[in-house]
């Protein structure tokens, strides 16, 4: 299980809670966005043709996966990436890289032999 550390206390990292999130393309999406700066609701909103309310959603979806944090700055709450959790994802797909790599080095091996030319047998020895 993996832990983030926050003051002296240690929490685990919810990984299902962070792919449920990462599921939607529509959250992904808003991740890309906060990549380049915090934003409000209504900046999220205005690309993706949806409510606000259901940008809202999104966000504490976000919000609760810890792939976001929020502020209240007077009458806007921008909202933030915040990658830490993110990492904790991407360390578990890693140790599955290995994996992948062998397979991928065994079919570009039956590739390979695929493409090349048939030898037939002359009938000489």
């Amino acid at each position: 299980m993996v832990m983030e550390q926050i003051g002296y206390i240690s929490t685990p990292v919810n990984l299902d809670a962070i792919f449920a999130a990462l599921a939607d393309p529509t959250r992904r999406e808003i991740l890309s966005r906060l990549a380049g700066g915090e934003a409000s609701v209504k900046e999220i909103a205005a690309p993706f043709g949806i409510s606000q309310p259901a940008v809202s959603k999104h966000l504490k979806v976000l919000e609760r996966a810890g792939l976001i944090e929020r502020d209240i700055d007077e009458q806007r709450r921008p909202a933030r990436l915040k990658a830490k959790n993110m990492v904790a994802a991407v360390d578990w797909l890693d140790k599955f890289k290995a994996f992948w790599g062998t397979n991928f080095d065994q079919l570009e091996n039956v590739l390979f032999e695929m493409k090349q030319p048939d030898v037939k047998d002359t009938g000489h020895e």
